[in-house]
């Protein structure tokens, strides 16, 4: 089947309006993990996986989405509502994810395995909002640079505003969370070949294909890499997918890159040009940081 043609995403300004606060601030560290665009790619794919894992959620997002026929299309939308909610103006974030649960309200059906389902569910709102937080905590702290324990229950506790607005009601505090719930699940978990359907399409390249084919490979395994190894096993996600000593180090060197790369026109810049802060503000020592989220009356109280 060729794929549809793919509508672009509507642009959003994310330096407007000036002092508009986002549901997150400047220090948090939601602010520092997003912006690595490798994390966010590695973590994606994870979050990806660890939803399908429950037949529920793969099919829901197969039956009722372009993702068979467009998943680059339909990740880049995922990716942008994510995006806003994180440094967007909580009036953006909050209208954007208004639509995206009026979409899900849309969406029911039964699996194949006969196994009713409905986007609306508690259940499964709250693993998918979980497999992200812990996809791209995960790949920051595995990829780009440790985080203090401290550090990720923080970022766990952030994201609970946002999560709310998508109708998550069992919010995860904490990897200790995370891991309980999918404990819990884990009884439905199941291999489907949409998995490893997804994985060839990641390591195709397709997605950006100005990159290096052998990083597109590597950034597949790290995703696997960084999956709990129950899920991992029941994927049945095998030898083939191993992070190797050679993957590793080219994914710690373009994620730390990346770390250091400040691109103006990103969406943490932009929004660090709503609050009255400079564009590189994200890259700058924490001292610095310090001084002008004090001066600009944004430092956490």
């Amino acid at each position: 089947m060729n794929a549809p043609i793919r509508k672009p995403l509507p642009p959003f300004d994310y330096s407007q309006p000036a002092g508009a606060p986002a549901f997150l601030g400047p220090d948090s560290v939601a602010w520092r993990v997003y912006k690595n665009q490798i994390a966010l790619g590695i973590g994606g794919v994870a979050a990806v996986l660890l939803e399908f894992a429950d037949p529920r959620i793969r099919s829901g997002v197969w039956d009722h989405s372009i993702y068979k026929v467009d998943p680059i299309g339909r990740s880049e939308r995922t990716g942008y509502a994510a995006m806003i909610g994180v440094y967007g103006p909580q009036a953006a974030a909050r209208r954007v994810i208004e639509g995206v649960n009026r979409m899900h309200a849309k969406v029911e059906g039964e699996t194949p395995g006969g196994i009713s389902y409905s986007a609306k569910d508690p259940e499964l709102l709250d693993w998918v909002s979980a497999t992200a937080g812990y996809g791209f905590l995960t790949a920051y702290d595995s990829f780009v640079a440790p985080l203090s324990v401290e550090d990720q229950e923080r970022f766990y506790h952030e994201g609970t505003a946002v999560a709310e607005l998508y109708g998550v009601q069992n919010k995860v505090n904490s990897r200790a969370d995370f891991f309980a719930m999918m404990e819990k699940l884990a009884p439905r978990f199941e291999p489907h070949p949409i998995n490893k359907e997804f994985l060839d399409i990641i390591q195709s390249g397709k997605a950006a294909p100005q990159i290096p084919r052998f990083l597109h490979r590597a950034l597949a395994r790290a995703a696997v890499s960084i999956l709990p190894p129950l899920v991992r096993d029941r994927l049945e996600l095998g030898r083939e997918y191993d992070l190797t000593f050679a993957d590793r180090i080219a994914i710690k060197l373009v994620a730390r890159a990346a770390e250091r790369k400040h691109d103006p026109e990103s969406p943490p810049a932009r929004a660090c040009l709503r609050l009255g802060l400079p564009s590189n503000f994200l890259y700058l020592k924490p001292a610095e940081q310090q001084r002008l989220l004090r001066n600009n009356e944004l430092a956490a109280a």
